[in-house]
């Protein structure tokens, strides 16, 4: 009678394809940072240096990546490093990794909304960005509450759009370096190496361009949350994340060297690098060089369905991390609730009530107060890839410790130890360098400071608050669970 019920009862439905998985992954990290910001990362390093930057963060990003593939092949949870986090080192630790993650994607949905009322002023300048908003609100709720196979085809489309428009550019940027397009000539090597570059400002620029190249990735780790709810997640996570290496080389780091060879880095168009300058996007300039015409709107276009696949991405993760963190007992138990088709809708509401919050907040009350919310979150992307990293870790150390074979694994990352321990190093080393330049000046700007750091203390607080009230322990490698909530 139990088990029949338990057959019965709603519970997620595993309907996201490998080909859904696929887009997730890239599509995750191909965004605003590469089609508006990426110009002024050339600008601030050189063409030579955010060539290099991009490199080690998209490698750094690949190990990260195939560390969060062993454990959600084996364990293919919603709540994906969140439970890993609990399991793997300390219930606080993941209870912490599973609050900072909701909040942070809560939150950028709000910042989206305001993204995108902006891009359509670049068409209706005089419409009102509310009314935009509000039907974009509309537009990524109705996707994630039908069913989990609205938002995978809706994020397939969405980043397919992008990875065609990153192709294309890449495609006429060669011919034009060649001088192959009509009407271009070859410029080779020209401003590449024109004045200080390939390398400008040495390496404490390439540091600052590295901690914006990791901003630019952040997102790939959803595939690891779409796992709870991927076909034959066994075989198609790993097949989605093997693209992913590839996918990074071709997306990002051919981008930037095209970017690199066609601009010179002291193009003053390169530091427009927000969306009100869209038209001067080196995506934008590329294609106008090219002969291309409306490049404007069309990269507008594309940059809108950039912004609309962050919310829709945004609204699926925390509201999947929301159900994992009540199903755990660590969130209310409502928000564990499922719909007859397996849709968490009641932490898809507390979801998208939290981003109308912040959204008003950044419309209509003190800009401050949405700052500082912004920047709570700034690490919390930062802080989730260090918790994939510690659990890969000792997840490995305790598989083998108990006596398990590790070929028995469904994907195993062929770097490990070296790639979850490079990966916590540098991802250390740029969350403490985010703000370098306020401890360089003469005088210390600690409100500066505290905006970029606040999102450390706060992960913390809400860990050893967590420890301390439920008297947890860290897990010790014999004592780790390996076998529950595997299927």
């Amino acid at each position: 009678m139990i088990a029949e019920e338990a057959q019965t009862a709603p519970h997620l439905k595993r309907n996201l394809r490998v080909r859904h998985l696929s887009m997730i992954a890239i599509g995750g990290s191909i965004g605003t940072g590469l089609f508006v910001a990426s110009g002024a990362t050339v600008a601030q390093a050189g063409a030579g240096g955010a060539l290099a930057a991009y490199a080690v963060i998209g490698l750094m990003v690949y190990f990260l990546m195939t560390s969060l593939a062993e454990m959600a092949a084996y364990m293919p949870v919603s709540g994906s490093f969140s439970t890993y986090g609990a399991k793997f080192v300390e219930p606080g630790f993941g209870f912490a990794l599973g609050w900072n993650y909701w909040y942070n994607w809560a939150v950028t949905i709000a910042v989206e909304l305001a993204a995108a009322s902006m891009v359509m002023k670049f068409w209706f300048p005089e419409s009102s960005g509310l009314m935009w908003s509000a039907l974009f609100l509309a537009l990524m709720f109705s996707l994630n509450y039908l069913s989990v196979k609205g938002f995978g085809e809706a994020e397939f489309w969405f980043s397919l759009i992008k990875v065609v428009t990153v192709v294309i550019f890449i495609v006429t940027g060669v011919l034009m370096i060649f001088g192959i397009l009509s009407g271009t000539h070859s410029v080779g090597f020209e401003n590449f190496t024109m004045g200080d570059g390939p390398f400008v400002g040495g390496f404490p620029a390439m540091l600052g361009v590295a901690m914006i190249a990791g901003f630019s990735f952040q997102g790939t780790e959803l595939v690891g949350i779409a796992a709870g709810e991927s076909e034959n997640p066994q075989k198609n996570i790993p097949r989605a994340i093997k693209q992913v290496f590839w996918r990074i080389l071709l997306f990002y780091v051919l981008a930037i060297f095209v970017i690199g060879m066609l601009i010179p880095y002291t193009d003053p168009n390169l530091l427009k690098s927000d969306l009100a300058n869209v038209g001067v996007s080196p995506f934008t300039l590329v294609f106008q060089n090219a002969g291309i015409a409306f490049a404007a709107s069309v990269m507008n276009a594309v940059i809108l369905t950039a912004i609309l696949s962050a919310g829709n991405s945004g609204m699926y993760a925390s509201s999947r991390m929301l159900y994992s963190l009540a199903s755990e007992g660590k969130a209310p138990k409502m928000f564990a609730k499922l719909s007859s088709n397996g849709v968490p809708r009641n932490a898809l509401y507390a979801t998208t009530l939290v981003a109308m919050l912040c959204f008003f907040a950044s419309v209509f009350g003190e800009k401050t107060v949405y700052l500082w919310l912004l920047s709570t979150s700034g690490m919390t992307g930062f802080i989730a890839w260090l918790g994939i990293a510690i659990c890969h870790y000792r997840f490995r150390k305790a598989y083998i410790l108990q006596g398990r074979d590790i070929n028995d694994l469904p994907y195993r990352s062929k770097f490990y130890p070296f790639g979850p321990m490079f990966a916590f190093a540098l991802c250390m080393v740029i969350m403490l360098g985010q703000n370098y330049q306020a401890f360089m000046a003469g005088t210390i700007d600690w409100g500066s400071v505290v905006a970029t750091y606040i999102g450390i203390p706060l992960f913390l607080l809400i860990w050893l608050s967590y420890r301390y009230k439920n008297k947890t322990q860290f897990i010790t490698y014999e004592k780790m669970d390996l076998d529950s909530q595997r299927d």
